[in-house]
């Protein structure tokens, strides 16, 4: 990649078979319509069934994809080392307490997946009561999905999914005599709410097109067909799901899509209660509902209050007229979640793109901040098991500092650091710096970017540049501690996080103005933000190497489009990059429940417009594009396979030059790739060797 393209293998030629459509009087051609399976919905529960062609194309695919990455092989082995080296093989997590016992995750040495482990809640040993390890063998792919405990500790409802394709199966396991139940129950989406009695607990079902249409519960020792329906969901552009208040006291039916939700109330004590509307969805308005001693404390975004703020109401209301504001709405501070305990009310809020944890003691208001100093960093809120506690457990980590657990006392104050995180091979803070910077926009808004760099790299221009970016979802990606990413940096690479429009780092107007009809806001920040790390010498346009998945890879097939000279490489995991065909597509998991996102090309001509604007599957043109890498999945049900093959079928047949485009899919896993701890090295390590090799570094050595 960094020397002449003319000599390489030769990549496959997809078929062209043109297919025509017209919607709103446009008319357009898909010349690889074909790679899409009818029968997806079967194939993601047994690939045997995808169609030989299909087959054939992704197995030519892939061994392209060997012949050109094969002789990175030495690199990715090395570079595999280096990252698990960083990694500690029998790590655990501080146990949780909650009742009589406490709970936590520990892994074996070698062990690809965690054991799932309690003991007594004031000490002595710990015993396993369930180990993923055990669970994955003879799997070729195999994903845990929800663990959770009853109330009174003698059952464990686990689940898991061994395609790939997120449809979860539901075991329930007897921890008096560590044996799971005959009962296996399919197609769930993996998670549960325990009823109040620990005879059964909620779930949700998937349909056919993998939606998650309706509740039911399960009675421990029932048969699953006879399960009771407890809520259908008719509307297909809605997700659907179970949780429990912090005090057990209520299950909850959350219903929402990307702006407007829902909640029903179901008596934890009496699981064959009718559910209760807590207020009517009204589009537009979010609300996400916990419950403390006297009431409900709602967060929520109603009456324009953009940046959310927490109500409380009473336990019986059934509409919004019955709510009072607790926490004020405030321009700027964007309340992102709320824990109730007995006695305190506790957020996690962003300023200025910044986390920080903030307390109110309910008796009498008196409200205190937990804040950091760094630049950049990353804060997680844990909460607890427990409802009437003063313990709040949460995680802090930032570029440099690796991620520290917390105990917090709200009453008192006291901090106590329960655990650092471990780098075994070792790690020097000081070597390293962390800063943050702000990028111009054309329009005159300022792009936030976190960055991290060895301490002795030259910023004179030279440097290569790794520029990460999503935007989209209003999902904001934290500056956290990242082992796998020194391998680069020990390399001399500059990492950079750019904070573009599209997520919440500046506020939930941030994601306003990254979505539907403002959505190339996303595109421009993040070209905006390679303009200013080259003008401010980080590095130059031709040492940058652009990253994104899912849709971080949308963003990375719509700059290619717009600006291909301001990188020196793409790589782009599972990528949504065929948007206009997947949202013209309503029998497609995703589809009804993204329209709020991107817009209904079905329904809104001006919808249609804006995205046929930027699709990059509809927008790849005759022109020069950078080195790039593609990986996707077969099973994957969020971005299905044949959107970056034929992304990549398209780049290939348009583009001018000989740079490589290079597809590789994992014909065994989904979205989120190989399930193992250690098994997912290798798609980071191809990233990688990718990388450095495009940056002419393959040969290169880590600092020390």
């Amino acid at each position: 990649m960094s020397n002449a393209h003319s000599a390489l293998p030769r990549p496959p030629k997809a078929a062209i078979r043109p297919t025509e459509s017209e919607e709103h009087g446009q008319r357009r051609t898909d010349d690889y319509g074909w790679m899409r399976a009818g029968n997806w919905q079967e194939m993601f529960k047994d690939t045997s069934l995808l169609d030989p062609e299909i087959r054939q194309h992704l197995d030519a695919e892939n061994a392209y994809a060997e012949a050109m990455l094969g002789d990175l092989e030495p690199l990715k082995t090395k570079l595999i080392a280096e990252m698990r080296a960083r990694i500690k093989e029998d790590d655990s997590s501080v146990p949780a307490p909650d009742g009589p016992f406490r709970y936590g995750v520990a892994f074996e040495t070698g062990a690809e997946y965690p054991r799932f482990v309690r003991g007594a809640r004031d000490g002595g040993p710990l015993s396993t009561v369930l180990d993923g390890q055990v669970e994955a063998e003879g799997r070729d792919y195999f994903s845990l999905g929800g663990v959770e405990h009853s109330p009174d500790h003698r059952w464990l409802a686990w689940s898991y999914d061994d395609k790939g394709s997120e449809f979860y199966t539901l075991a329930v396991r007897d921890l008096e005599t560590g044996e799971d139940h005959a009962e296996r129950l399919p197609d769930t989406g993996g998670g549960v709410a325990w009823n109040g009695r620990s005879s059964g607990f909620f779930y949700t079902r998937l349909d056919a097109n993998h939606r998650p249409s309706r509740i039911f519960h399960h009675t421990i020792g029932s048969n699953p067909a006879d399960d009771t329906l407890i809520y259908e969901e008719p509307d297909a552009g809605f997700f659907m799901g179970v949780g429990t208040t912090q005090s057990g006291g209520h299950v909850v039916i959350d219903i929402h899509d990307h702006e407007t939700s829902e909640a029903w109330l179901i008596p934890a004590a009496n699981p064959a209660a009718e559910p209760r509307l807590v207020a009517p969805r009204e589009t537009g308005v979010e609300y996400d509902v916990d419950e403390g001693e006297d009431g409900l404390f709602i967060l929520t975004n109603a009456d324009g209050a953009r940046d959310f703020k927490i109500v409380t109401a009473p336990v019986n209301a059934s509409s919004r007229a019955e709510w009072t504001d607790l926490v004020p709405h405030e321009e700027g501070r964007l309340i992102l979640d709320h824990l109730v305990l007995r006695r305190h009310l506790v957020w996690l809020e962003r300023r200025e793109g910044l986390p920080r944890i903030v307390v109110k003691r309910l008796a009498d208001g008196a409200e205190h901040v937990i804040s950091f100093d760094e630049e950049a960093y990353s804060l997680g809120l844990g909460g607890t098991y427990e409802f009437d506690t003063t313990t709040i457990r949460f995680s802090y980590s930032s570029l440099t500092t690796p991620n520290q657990t917390f105990d917090y006392d709200v009453e008192t104050r006291e901090r106590t650091l329960l655990k650092t995180q471990e780098v075994p091979s070792g790690h020097d803070p000081d070597a390293y710096v962390t800063r943050r910077i702000l990028a111009p926009a054309a329009d005159g808004e300022t792009i936030p970017i976190s960055l991290l760099y060895r301490r002795d790299t030259k910023l004179d221009g030279s440097a290569p540049l790794m520029l990460y970016g999503y935007g989209s979802y209003g999902i904001t990606i934290p500056a956290s501690f990242n082992t796998n990413c020194l391998s680069l940096v020990d390399r001399g690479f500059v990492w950079a996080i750019a904070h573009i429009r599209g997520g919440k780092d500046k506020g939930f107007r941030w994601y306003e103005a990254g979505r539907r009809e403002h959505k190339r806001n996303t595109f421009t920040d993040f070209v905006a933000c390679a303009d200013h790390l080259v003008a401010e010498g980080f590095t130059s346009y031709e040492r940058i190497v652009a990253q994104g998945g899912s849709a971080g890879g949308m963003l990375m097939g719509a700059v290619a489009n717009m600006a291909p000279e301001k990188f020196g490489a793409m790589v782009a995991v599972v990528p949504f990059v065929d948007v206009l065909n997947t949202m013209l597509d309503d029998t497609l998991p995703l589809t009804p429940p993204e329209w709020p996102e991107w817009g209904n090309p079905i329904a809104s001509p001006a919808d249609y417009r804006t995205i046929a604007d930027y699709s990059p599957y509809d927008n790849v043109r005759a022109q020069d594009y950078p080195p790039i890498l593609v990986l996707a999945g077969l099973t994957d049900p969020r971005v299905t396979y044949w959107e970056p093959a034929k992304w990549v079928a398209r780049l290939r047949e348009r583009k001018t030059d000989d740079a490589p485009i290079v597809l590789r899919t994992n014909m065994g896993a989904g979205h989120g790739g190989a399930s193992g701890r250690f098994a997912k090295l290798d798609e980071v390590a191809m990233i990688y060797a990718f990388s450095l090799k495009a940056m002419g570094l393959e040969g290169a050595e880590p600092r020390r």
